[in-house]
């Protein structure tokens, strides 16, 4: 039996990955670079989003097996990636 947890991280990994594809098809169907890069410009916002919502899930399972210590590295990883991606 699959974990319920777990259930809902792939849940949303698998509406992240339809949402990039309806983009895709999207910009195919649009055929103009103007609009192909709006819709890119709205995919760099669902991406993050479905990362600390996914991240999120998993570390509030996993709160009363860690430590504060290794929550705040976890945390501290998780800004770095945000960081990283928006500068």
């Amino acid at each position: 039996m699959v974990d319920t947890t777990v259930m809902s991280m792939a849940g949303l990994r698998i509406l992240s990955g339809l949402i990039e594809l309806s983009a895709a098809i999207t910009m195919l169907l649009l055929n103009d670079v103007k609009k192909a890069i709006a819709v890119n410009a709205l995919l760099a916002i669902v991406g993050p989003i479905i990362l600390i919502t996914t991240m999120t899930i998993g570390l509030v399972s996993l709160a009363d097996q860690l430590s504060y210590s290794k929550l705040i590295y976890i945390g501290l990883g998780v800004g770095l990636i945000l960081y990283g991606i928006y500068k």
